[in-house]
């Protein structure tokens, strides 16, 4: 049997989209986490999300044998200015989530998500000069049909999900590009972050704030915010490094949808006609993505002779 020289690139191509699916799937579902925190301030929150990160990344390091890169990595500037800017980027996404989650606002971080994938879409294509196929041009036509709606139904709130937008597909860009590892890259970037987490925390309680919360549940979700945190961002930054970019933006449907119905069935804001038209319109989109990932599959398989 011949095999096109691609198998490789194909085999990290699917180990990618399992990873990306995985990544974005925890993504969906942390509106419910950080509602459970409510009585905690969102950048209280965030700073908890980065301080509690570095024993786990540390852990993670050692586990991977990847200390030697990150030491490597330090030492040259260039990539650590990178990684100051990705730092500062997904810091900002946090807290803008954060606060949308816990001021009612589920449904304008999901617009905001289901924005993220068109911005990768073009970023991938003008930047990684990634090409498309028609069908998958007409997935992304489909999809801007639909989140137009979705714009329009959500006018008052659309800042926080254009700056979600933005913050994040520009994050997932640079960390492609960025040569350092999934788990190294992060572990510096939490490392960047910390002195500022620290000090932020320090202030607001001895400001009286309740930091830590008001109750022992409190105490405990805050203990795992370094898993609800390290977790899904390494799965992401992993997925980035094995896929197309656009496939990645694709992927990105299933967050979003998923913070939809939370903040739908579970949360109870209001579920309008633009919803309903933009729902159907996305998800139909993904189907036509989809289908042109498994036609190009296809084709880069010789068939057996």
């Amino acid at each position: 049997m011949n095999r096109h020289p691609n198998m490789e690139a194909s085999r990290k191509a699917r180990q990618g989209f399992a990873l990306g699916v995985a990544a974005y799937g925890l993504w969906g579902v942390l509106p419910i986490y950080f509602k459970a925190l409510r009585a905690i301030g969102p950048v209280d929150i965030v700073a908890h999300r980065i301080l509690w990160s570095v024993p786990i990344l540390a852990l993670l390091l050692s586990l991977f044998r990847a200390w030697g890169e990150a030491r490597s990595v330090v030492r040259n500037p260039r990539v650590v200015r990178l990684l100051t800017v990705t730092a500062l980027l997904i810091c900002g996404n946090w807290l803008l989530y954060v606060y949308a989650v816990n001021s009612g606002h589920i449904l304008a971080g999901s617009l905001g998500y289901y924005l993220n994938p068109l911005a990768n879409v073009l970023l991938g294509r003008v930047v990684l000069k990634e090409r498309l196929s028609k069908l998958q041009w007409a997935a992304v036509a489909l999809a801007a049909a639909g989140i137009t709606a979705l714009a329009v139904g959500a006018l008052g709130q659309l800042w926080i999900s254009l700056v979600l937008c933005l913050s994040f597909a520009s994050y997932g860009l640079l960390r492609k590009i960025a040569p350092v590892d999934a788990v190294a890259g992060l572990a510096i970037e939490t490392v960047l972050l910390s002195p500022f987490a620290l000090a932020w925390l320090i202030f607001s309680y001895t400001s009286g704030q309740p930091t830590f919360g008001n109750s022992g549940t409190d105490i405990a979700l805050i203990a795992v915010a370094g898993v609800v945190t390290t977790v899904p961002l390494l799965l992401f930054t992993a997925a980035a490094r094995r896929l197309a970019y656009s496939t990645l933006g694709m992927l990105q449907f299933i967050a979003p949808t998923l913070q939809f119905l939370i903040a739908v069935l579970l949360y109870g804001e209001p579920f309008t006609r633009a919803h309903a038209i933009a729902f159907g319109a996305i998800w139909a989109a993904l189907g036509l993505y989809v289908l042109a990932l498994v036609r190009h599959a296809r084709a880069a398989v010789t068939i057996p002779e």
